[in-house]
């Protein structure tokens, strides 16, 4: 590099790092105050193998039988889950300096509260499990859903986060579901209270609101937005009921959007694909959208009559 072009980095260098000094969120500086992105995505994987330990392979515990692996990998996360709980829970000390023996207890009193709630959680994901087995009859067998449907991935993760939610643990539970939404395409907020029995269908571009309510035997497809209806009161509607109550035996086909705090689809419903509904349903109702006509013209635009069709020797437009 001559001397000019070192002279160029360095006062480009100097121009970057006087942009941080403008007391902006975008310049907090306070990297160790903050969770490990990274150590929150492996907590995330190994909890997975925790829930489901006959299906991911252990590349980094050496044990002679399973139950040791086991107990090496629930110890590993306890350890590194209370590390990160400890950092989160130093942001409702931003008036007073924390401190960090009382801190590191009530970390530790969590992170254990958390993991005496796994049997329950597996419980529930196992009803996730044959609710996809048995509502989707591509399904092979249940190894398939396990290592490759994106629906119970989301649904297990989502499971895991709400149980660190209702501690009032701050942020992880979001940087959990959010792992889940970059992987799966599946957008479920910690806060949305599940049934059991849920199954996410295909799966990509389903959002659920933080306080989503979604009874038992409940299937969704693609595309499903279960939120609110408007946010254009900001932070002003934080708390507020904005999401909307789904009973149980309820199916949403894809594209469906049903919006509001008040809204609730009454057990056993049926919501067609594309409906957009922001008032209660009552048990038993098929939603379904009037099919919109579709018109058929040949290469020079001429409309072809439906009963022409059958010929199958015209070169068809769908308008």
């Amino acid at each position: 590099m001559s001397g000019l072009e070192n002279k160029e980095v360095n006062h480009l260098v100097e121009e970057i790092l006087k942009d941080y000094d403008q007391n902006r969120d975008v310049d907090k500086m306070a990297v160790f105050d903050q969770p490990d992105k990274m150590v929150i995505k492996d907590i995330v994987n190994k909890l997975l193998r925790i829930v489901f330990p006959g299906y991911y392979r252990d590349k980094v515990y050496r044990s002679y039988n399973i139950h040791g692996n086991l107990t090496v990998l629930i110890e590993d996360v306890l350890y590194n889950l209370s590390k990160q709980i400890a950092i989160v829970l130093k942001y409702d000390c931003k008036d007073k300096e924390p401190d960090e023996l009382v801190i590191q207890e009530q970390a530790y009193c969590l992170t254990m509260t958390f993991f005496s709630k796994i049997p329950m959680i597996r419980e529930y994901v196992n009803t996730d499990l044959e609710a996809t087995f048995q509502g989707d009859p591509a399904a092979y067998n249940k190894d398939e859903i396990v290592l490759s449907y994106p629906g119970l991935m989301a649904t297990t993760i989502n499971r895991l986060a709400h149980e660190l939610f209702l501690l009032n643990i701050p942020l992880i539970p979001r940087m959990m579901t959010e792992y889940a939404h970059s992987k799966t395409g599946i957008d479920i907020h910690p806060g949305a209270t599940i049934g059991k029995y849920f199954f996410i269908d295909h799966g990509t571009g389903v959002v659920v609101g933080s306080s989503t309510v979604i009874g038992n035997h409940v299937k969704v497809y693609q595309g499903v937005t279960l939120g609110a209806l408007s946010t254009s009161g900001g932070q002003a509607l934080h708390g507020t009921r904005r999401h909307p109550t789904i009973e149980d035996n309820v199916t949403i086909y894809s594209g469906a959007s049903i919006l509001g705090g008040d809204t609730v689809i009454g057990e056993g419903s049926v919501i067609g694909s594309n409906a957009f509904i922001t008032k209660s349903i009552p048990a038993g109702t098929r939603v379904t959208i009037k099919n919109q006509e579709l018109q058929f013209k040949d290469k020079d635009g001429s409309v072809i009559e439906k009963n022409d069709l059958a010929q199958g020797d015209a070169w068809f437009y769908v308008i």
